[in-house]
């Protein structure tokens, strides 16, 4: 079979509200990409991260803050972003409503490779 369909993503289980379908990537056996949707509650954030991949967000709608290397920026629906790996960036949702988005990184998501302050 020459293509996959993938009809059922792996919930990725959180602590912080956030809703994480990661569709292809290391839980499909695909260290190569991995591809998530992702919906971050209002008042989200993490810890700043200095990832080992390059990662792109599309945003489907609300808005997501990004800060970068000490730069904010701010995206909002139909808005797209590529962050490449040895960027030292902080996700959060400082708004008032959810913003919905879909991720991809080159290779794929790992705890391993995202490298997570502590806070």
């Amino acid at each position: 079979m020459k293509y996959k369909i993938q009809k059922s993503p792996f919930i990725v289980p959180t602590t912080d509200g956030k809703l994480i379908e990661e569709h292809w990537g290391n839980s499909t056996g695909n260290s190569n990409v991995s591809i998530a949707h992702m919906v971050a509650p209002p008042g989200w954030s993490e810890p700043h991260q200095t990832p080992d991949f390059d990662e792109f967000t599309l945003i489907v709608s609300g808005k997501k803050q990004f800060e970068i290397d000490g730069d904010i920026i701010i995206l909002e629906k139909g808005q797209s972003i590529l962050i490449e790996k040895g960027a030292r960036v902080r996700y959060s949702n400082p708004f008032s409503e959810s913003c919905e988005y879909i991720a991809i990184c080159l290779p794929a998501f790992s705890m391993d490779l995202v490298n997570r302050e502590e806070e």
